[in-house]
């Protein structure tokens, strides 16, 4: 079910032990050939699928289209919140479901720069509300060993604007992708223990702007991708996301 389709009195008369879904993401580039919303595109389309499944033991909520982005903003067209501001508006709209009675919450990210703050998110609202309980997933960390088996790219092939996500969008919103302008990313090298993409982690982190990583926008080999890839995608999120909302379900039975 999607929040703010329904009318109030409708919300009313829910069952409140079902989990109530928050997506968050980002409006940023994603280099020449992906739309500034492609973070909110890919989160709304696995959790949209997911809904069409298994309506009505869930609820959607109104995305979080801008996220943390001040990494991206030496490119043209990202819009960016400070941690603090992501933060307050993330828990002051999950402060608002609590209110109204319902106590399962999934903060659903599509965007690396939101990990940091979503974990804090998690861990104040977690002490806060005792009673509640809380979950923060990333997609593409909810099915890592799924997608190493997707991916063709290997180490540094799978950042930013990437084969996944250009995959994703393909099958998604295809007519959003610029093929013509589909590039190899300008990957620039880091120390060895900080590198790493979205499937192979790095040893430690080090901080770097996009523009910093890589010239073009592109972290990644967009060239690999495919509507087939991104097909394959969204089954593995939305069947992991399925195996996940069953548990929080029935959580209260055991």
């Amino acid at each position: 079910m999607i929040w703010d389709q329904l009318t109030s009195n409708q919300i009313a008369g829910l069952d409140k032990g079902i989990p109530v879904l928050l997506p968050v993401s980002a409006t940023e580039q994603h280099g020449a050939h992906l739309p500034l919303a492609t973070d909110r595109i890919i989160g709304e389309h696995f959790l949209y699928t997911l809904n069409n499944r298994i309506n009505p033991n869930m609820l959607i909520l109104p995305s979080v289209g801008i996220g943390c982005s001040d990494h991206h903003m030496d490119f043209e067209g990202t819009l960016t919140l400070s941690h603090h501001t992501f933060s307050l508006v993330a828990k002051e709209i999950i402060e608002s479901v609590l209110h109204h009675g319902f106590y399962k919450i999934i903060l659903f990210n599509s965007h690396g720069g939101n990990q940091g703050i979503a974990q804090v998110i998690l861990e104040e609202l977690g002490y806060k509300y005792r009673h509640a309980h809380f979950v923060s997933v990333t997609w593409w960390v909810l099915v890592r060993e799924a997608l190493m088996n997707i991916s063709e790219t290997g180490v540094g092939g799978t950042g930013h604007a990437c084969e996944l996500e250009t995959s994703v969008i393909e099958f998604a919103a295809g007519h959003l992708v610029d093929k013509d302008q589909i590039r190899k990313g300008a990957n620039e090298p880091t120390f060895k223990w900080a590198e790493g993409d979205m499937l192979h982690g790095s040893h430690a982190t080090s901080y770097r702007t996009m523009k910093a990583a890589t010239s073009n926008g592109i972290f990644g080999d967009p060239t690999k991708a495919s509507l087939q890839k991104g097909k394959r995608i969204t089954e593995s999120v939305v069947k992991a996301m399925e195996a996940l909302i069953t548990d929080l379900l029935i959580m209260d039975k055991k």
